[in-house]
């Protein structure tokens, strides 16, 4: 009766030397207690030769994995010593007498007959040897996951399974498995049919706006607030940085209104680190100037002053250090001063000079007048020193853009001089010019400022200036704090480091 056995897919443990095979059944040998697998697989590996055969004395243990043929309810002792004819080779059993469940290894179960129900009265799908030593479920999954481990194997188990399983046999349960098999990752990933891709495109910009992410920042926001806990996915607040000149401890409140005139003002800017700068009245700027001088900063200082901020602002408008260096000696500078016979027009002398004292062609244009100022004359004996080029008719200023305007031509006492024809001939030349206009204290009218200036520098404090006067900037001309004082103002400086800081409107 063992050739009922044949085509039988079983397990060989052979033990740790000799390790596990898996293969089919092709002859059982009684007298000499050999039986031979063919298409074997060792440790899930598929062997190069075609057939393998064992002696009974290297068996460990035998598996029965699949009962090919109709002869299903052999009896399990029949697999042993009677019907295999391999002597201490058994199945293995559930509980024992005893109560443990252990596997009996040589000698195996009895060799009595037992029945094996078809599997077609099997509801659970668990093989089950015999009402006394029932193989348990929990060693069929073990079992059935050994072998399942072998990829290999179980691509040829499946062949196999179709080919040979009885119409009646109902296949174990496969842990990890669905219907019995495992869905290849290609399947997954492009199983799909091809007729069921969209014809059009995606609509990444109307999904994108059916999200609200102001309102889910919100939400996660108001959620923390009340529970006191911070999202995984929220982004946290940033330490705060400081700079090099920054203090981490402070020991007291910033107060950004540091300087307070007497009269409500007109006008207020503030500086880039916040600090407001209000304006002031022309008539209040010259009582100021006038105590300034009183106590000893007089007019020539103020113009010498004045000069070098204007210069160093000019400076950094024509480019800085990367346009007056040795290597740009073929481009220097042109810049067009355009000064009145006044005190304005002494100031733009003075910044000509210091101009053209780093290398800036400056081409000043100052109309002839029988009697000057002294403070001009003084400026223009000064500026004859230098390599730049005073002119006195509109006729012999530049016919092409120059790189900076500097208007010196309006102020506030002399408004007549508007009605001049030199005044009106510059005018017409300086808007005709394409080039930025840099204004030096203006006056505060709009109607005495004939040309749009693009930068406006304000002397001490600014006056309510205009549109026209373009951006406003602050110098510092040195007038002391108990000045300020003396005339009602209380003040602060807010230039910090610097002699010439920007405005910004508020």
């Amino acid at each position: 009766m063992a050739t009922d056995w044949l085509g039988s897919i079983v397990s060989i443990n052979c033990g740790e030397s000799l390790g596990v095979y898996q293969g089919r059944v092709s002859a059982v040998d009684q007298v000499s207690q050999t039986i031979s697998l063919t298409r074997p697989f060792h440790n899930g590996v598929k062997c190069l030769v075609p057939e393998v055969t064992f002696r009974a004395g290297d068996i460990t243990e035998l598996k029965i994995l699949e009962i090919p043929g109709p002869e299903d309810s052999r009896p399990c002792g029949e697999l042993q010593q009677t019907e295999l004819g391999i002597p201490g080779v058994g199945c293995q059993v559930g509980p024992s007498q005893n109560g443990t469940g252990k596997m009996l290894k040589k000698p195996m179960c009895s060799s009595a007959p037992q029945n094996i129900p078809r599997r077609t009265d099997m509801k659970s799908q668990d093989i089950i040897i015999s009402p006394q030593q029932q193989c348990s479920k929990s060693y069929m999954d073990r079992h059935v996951e050994t072998l399942t481990q072998s990829k290999g194997f179980r691509r040829r188990h499946n062949s196999w399974s179709s080919s040979s399983r009885h119409p009646n046999q109902v296949t174990p349960k496969k842990s990890g498995l669905k219907n019995g098999q495992m869905k290849s990752k290609d399947d997954e990933c492009f199983g799909d049919d091809i007729d069921e891709i969209p014809d059009t495109d995606f609509d990444f910009e109307g999904n994108l706006a059916l999200f609200d992410k102001a309102a889910v920042f919100e939400e996660i926001e108001t959620y923390e607030r009340r529970s006191g806990t911070r999202s995984r996915g929220t982004p946290s607040e940033k330490p705060a940085r400081y700079r090099h000149d920054e203090n981490i401890l402070e020991s007291e409140p910033i107060v950004y209104r540091r300087i307070v005139v007497p009269q409500n003002a007109n006008k207020e800017f503030c500086t880039d680190s916040g600090l407001v700068v209000p304006s002031v009245s022309y008539e209040l700027h010259k009582k100021l100037l006038s105590v300034a001088e009183k106590h000893g900063l007089t007019l020539e200082r103020r113009l010498e002053m004045t000069g070098v901020c204007a210069s160093q602002m000019a400076l950094s408008l024509l480019g800085g250090p990367n346009r007056l260096n040795p290597k740009n000696v073929h481009q220097r500078p042109t810049v067009a001063l355009l000064c009145g016979p006044h005190v304005k027009g002494a100031q733009g002398i003075s910044c000509g000079r210091h101009l053209s004292n780093h290398d800036v062609h400056v081409i000043l244009f100052l109309p002839n007048f029988v009697k000057m100022l002294e403070s001009i004359t003084n400026e223009l004996n000064l500026f004859s020193k230098t390599q730049g080029q005073q002119v006195s008719s509109v006729k012999d200023l530049p016919d092409t853009p120059v790189d900076l305007v500097i208007n010196c031509l309006d102020c506030h006492e002399n408004a007549f001089l508007r009605d001049q024809p030199w005044y009106k001939a510059v005018v017409d030349w300086a808007n005709q010019n394409r080039a930025p206009v840099l204004s030096i204290d203006p006056p505060i009218s709009e109607m005495e400022q004939g040309i749009d200036a693009k930068w406006s520098l304000a002397l001490g404090l600014p006056l309510p200036l205009g549109e026209r006067a373009g951006r406003v900037y602050l110098c510092d001309i040195g007038i002391p704090q108990k000045v300020f004082q003396e005339v009602g103002i209380n003040y602060h400086s807010p230039f910090g480091c610097k002699f010439v800081i920007p405005l910004h409107s508020t």
